[in-house]
């Protein structure tokens, strides 16, 4: 008789694999129990990685989300699994102790059975903590190895890993092929060194389907001795995503194995409901091309969990840069130019930074760095002239030991700017910081909530935290999400001789209203041949359509004009004065000298400090906390 093989359902991870959002717990409440119903999953993956910062965004709160949507799975017998990232807990950057303790807590008490740690550098180090803390509070600890392929990445490496994380007391591994790069021999012979060393540890087998190796991987798993697949679904599997629950459960009870039956009225239900909440608004965050595979994507070995976030990436970026290219008299790029570029620009800086295998945080640093050289490239400019701070993080050892190497260039680089490797216990660099985020909820009259779970969440994600508290996350995301609906629509709306510009044949609608939560919004259409780059806007209008005036945006202009010193920002995103709880915000009247901080633009999920380039006395901060602000727009004047 075969070896049983038990299905897990990675529904979060098929969104976050396709776009930018996942449902909301009220969908998320009604496609449950038609999961259950399916009657083939012994677990499913339920929240953790960019789970909580996503419901944050669009202004819900994650930890009635985490206990909704894990309570029917746990009523039902079926295992529940959270996906979090080592010594960065639930978010990309480091995470002091206490925090990562209470989060296991947490988790642990809304329902969350199975505690899958992977660390993006493979470091034992910063994973024997999340071991510990996830079985002092009572959770299964999963520890995951980070497949990538390299000429570090060895089947021998992965083994001797396995063998110092089931050392150190992991209950479960997980052979993490977050890109799908892994090569099926490969990882058929890691799981089976595993397999014959330790035969009491329960083995997962986690991939992506994008390159093409996933259905080939998966039968190398079985074949090793694989106890769990994570699969995937229609109409969100394959792409970036993962196999097809019904293909892998076919090739598998062909090849002899014992898999469970599924019911398909069930599986057409929850389908059925996937592609309504797609058709709600979901799908408007979803790149098309997310939905291809495509084996180009076994060169920079990319993870299909950042595909989503890539795609968004790529667009806001490309637009910054056409932008400059028609300032300079310079041909436009497409959006498959930028992307290929990107691309062999992965494949060039992936080694000289030490090859830290392509995972959360790391892939988005190496992707971030490879983007930021080409944005420099395509204007002329250096490689390496921006480098975040938490990408100098990883290169200089303050997030764990690279598997490789640094260049020598990237070392000199460092010297010059006055940075220092670090080869001391990560963990050591983040103190414990809970007591002053108490602090700061006391202040405020925030209550800590049940089991504190409020209190974790303002310690994992303070700034999207805070945005969700004041109101401000919802707001912009629902401006955001009236913004792709009105162009969407404009696409498809017949003439309306009201909405014309009057300066042609009237066919192309000038201004739409969109309604979302009872809330207006006037979208201004405009198109190519009318401005610089045929961007929309969109402004909230009150309940009678009167549109609410707006400021304008500070005119980008030179650096320095006779006595008036200007601060540009670099690149588009996000401006914040501080990037933690530790720093000071700049503030009107603060003289600043060269080379100062005086803040940072936050893109692509890393903090990019801007620096002044003269020295002078602040009179005007030209951006709130949190604003968004395009390339080359005035961050702050001085005299």
């Amino acid at each position: 008789m075969g070896k049983e093989i038990k299905f897990s359902l990675l529904y979060r991870d098929m969104w976050q694999s396709s776009g930018k959002y996942v449902p909301t717990v009220e969908q998320l409440k009604e496609v449950a129990p038609a999961i259950i119903e399916m009657g083939c999953f012994a677990r499913v993956e339920t929240n953790g990685g960019g789970f909580e910062q996503i419901n944050l965004l669009f202004g819900e709160n994650p930890n009635k989300a985490v206990r909704e949507w894990t309570k029917p799975f746990h009523e039902a017998g079926i295992q529940t699994h959270m996906l979090e990232r080592g010594l960065n807990g639930i978010r990309m950057t480091p995470v002091p102790e206490d925090v990562r303790r209470l989060m296991f807590q947490v988790k642990k008490k809304q329902g969350t059975d199975i505690a899958r740690s992977f660390d993006g550098l493979n470091d034992p180090r910063n994973l024997e903590s999340s071991i510990r803390l996830a079985r002092e509070a009572g959770m299964i600890s999963q520890a995951a190895l980070s497949l990538t392929v390299s000429p570090v990445h060895t089947v021998e490496y992965y083994t001797t890993l396995a063998d110092t994380l089931i050392e150190m007391g992991a209950d479960e591994i997980c052979v993490k092929d977050m890109a799908g790069v892994g090569r099926p021999a490969s990882i058929g012979k890691i799981i089976r060194n595993i397999k014959d060393r330790h035969p009491q540890i329960p083995v997962q087998y986690h991939g992506h389907a994008g390159p093409g190796f996933q259905m080939a991987s998966i039968l190398e798993a079985a074949y090793a001795g694989v106890d769990y697949i994570d699969v995937g679904m229609e109409p969100l599997s394959w792409g970036t995503g993962h196999a097809d629950l019904l293909a892998v459960q076919a090739m598998l009870k062909d090849a002899g194995f014992i898999v469970p039956d599924i019911n398909m009225k069930a599986y057409m239900k929850v389908r059925s409901l996937t592609q309504k909440y797609m058709d709600d608004f979901l799908g408007y965050y979803i790149d098309p091309k997310n939905r291809m595979m495509n084996s180009l994507l076994i060169g920079p070995g990319l993870p299909g969990g950042m595909m989503g976030s890539l795609m968004a990436d790529l667009e806001s970026n490309l637009s910054s840069l056409n932008k400059w290219k028609v300032k300079n008299g310079q041909p436009e790029l497409t959006q498959d130019d930028l992307l290929i570029k990107l691309f062999e620009e992965v494949t060039y800086v992936w080694p000289k930074v030490g090859y830290p295998p392509l995972v959360t945080p790391y892939s988005q640093y190496v992707k971030n760095l490879a983007l930021m050289n080409v944005l420099q490239l395509e204007k002329g400019k250096e490689r390496w002239s921006m480098i975040a701070d938490n990408i100098w993080d990883m290169i200089l050892g303050k997030s764990g030991k690279l598997p490789g190497e640094p260049s020598q260039g990237i070392v000199e680089l460092a010297k010059t700017q006055g940075r220092e490797f670090y080869d001391g216990n990560p963990q050591d660099l983040y103190p414990d910081q809970l007591d002053t985020f108490r602090d700061e909820m006391k202040k405020k009259n925030w209550e800590v909530g049940q089991d504190e779970e409020e209190l974790f969440e303002l310690a994992m994600h303070p700034e999207q935290y805070r945005a969700y508290k004041s109101g401000d996350a919802k707001r912009s995301f629902e401006a955001d999400l009236a913004k792709r609906k009105a162009e969407k629509a404009a696409q498809n709306t017949s003439p309306v001789s009201e909405l014309s510009n009057g300066n042609g044949n009237g066919s192309q609608p000038k201004k739409l209203v969109v309604t979302i939560d009872n809330q207006e919004y006037v979208v201004n259409i405009s198109y190519p041949d009318e401005t610089d780059n045929g961007a929309s806007q969109t402004t909230p209008v009150t309940s009678s359509s009167q549109t609410v005036s707006q400021s304008p945006a500070p005119v980008a202009t030179s650096a320095s004009s006779g006595s008036l010193i200007e601060v540009l920002s670099p690149l588009e995103g996000k401006f914040f004065l501080t990037k933690d709880s530790s720093e000071t915000p700049l503030k009107v009247g603060d003289v600043v000298k060269k080379d100062d901080i005086i803040g940072y633009i936050e893109s692509m999920k890393t903090y990019n400090a801007v620096a002044a380039e003269e020295g002078g006395k602040v009179t005007e901060i030209c951006f709130a906390n949190g604003d968004s602000v395009d390339e080359d727009e005035v961050l702050i004047k001085m005299q």
